[in-house]
């Protein structure tokens, strides 16, 4: 193994570059379940998991939001969809705010 030295910067991510991911395949009804749950606590499932195991938690403030990956041809049709040039990629995602804020309104 080699001796270098890791640069400082990176210090704090080297727990989290030790850190093992664990998927869970269990039914959708328990993974709806704890979801849910997680929702109605203000945790992510993640969180909620590391809660139900009696783990620590990181309390660190997040800045609520939510994520979606977009490839070149999803901009491409989003572009089409809002008449606007695939490679105006915060203008597409302005439009997309305004689509996701007006769905919950109008379904609320």
């Amino acid at each position: 193994m080699s001796n270098r030295k890791v640069p400082e910067k990176w210090q704090s991510s080297l727990k989290a570059a030790k850190a093992t991911q664990v998927a869970f395949d269990m039914d959708e009804k328990i993974q709806l379940a704890i979801r849910q749950e997680a929702l109605t606590q203000g945790l992510s499932p993640s969180d909620q998991i590391r809660h139900i195991l009696g783990l620590p938690i990181n309390r660190r403030p997040k800045r609520p939001r939510l994520t979606v990956s977009l490839s070149a041809d999803d901009y491409q049709v989003l572009g089409e969809k809002y008449d606007i040039s695939p490679s105006e990629q915060l203008e597409i995602k302005k439009k997309l705010m305004e689509e996701l804020i007006k769905h919950v309104i109008d379904n609320a």
